[in-house]
């Protein structure tokens, strides 16, 4: 037996998860359409909410996209955290930072995406490149536990560097370049 539609709309009211519901749904919304095609309307019916939910939970669709891109910027920040985390040695590190993009960044085509949206957005508007300027801080931060700091620079340039031409190129990577060009960027000045 359904519920009574005015409990339907009782529990949609309590819906503690909404929010973040909302976030999650522009981002896929993003991904698929780019922010040129997210509006309110199309956020709303991906997060299964009310159109009114949107006004409620944000001011505006800027809100919306720092709160989206943010929440991003979290989880990729947390990928190389998470990978850099367990290593002890300078090889081990290597192979997380490997890892971290074969698998995490190329690995992801979504990934690629919001990635690219996100840095449009903050070329054109100067209030995102806090966003972005806190993500950059943080990969070289956990780049900085195992490699000096010119070295975590080079690394996360690479890594934002592969990141374009790989959303970009026409044909696939060769397999292994992310490990060579991890490797010279690492490799002992002489």
């Amino acid at each position: 037996m359904s519920p009574h539609p005015s409990e339907a709309r009782r529990a949609r009211r309590t819906d503690p998860d909404r929010r973040g519901r909302i976030v999650d749904a522009a981002l896929e919304v993003i991904a698929t359409g780019g922010v040129a095609g997210a509006s309110h309307r199309r956020i709303a019916a991906a997060a299964d909410v009310p159109l009114g939910s949107m006004t409620y939970h944000f001011a505006g669709m800027d809100d919306l996209l720092r709160a989206a891109f943010s929440r991003f910027a979290e989880e990729v920040s947390r990928t190389i955290d998470d990978r850099l985390a367990g290593v002890s040695t300078r090889a081990e590190a290597v192979d997380a930072v490997v890892a971290h993009i074969d698998e995490d960044i190329f690995g992801s085509r979504r990934a690629l995406v919001l990635t690219h949206e996100l840095y449009t957005l903050a070329a054109r508007e100067e209030s995102y490149r806090a966003l972005t300027a806190a993500w950059m801080a943080r990969s070289r931060a956990a780049l900085e536990r195992h490699f000096d700091p010119l070295t975590a620079r080079l690394l996360d340039a690479l890594v934002e560097g592969l990141t374009i031409h790989r959303a970009l190129d026409t044909v696939p990577a060769r397999p292994g370049l992310a490990r060579e060009a991890v490797e010279r960027v690492c490799r002992p000045s002489r």
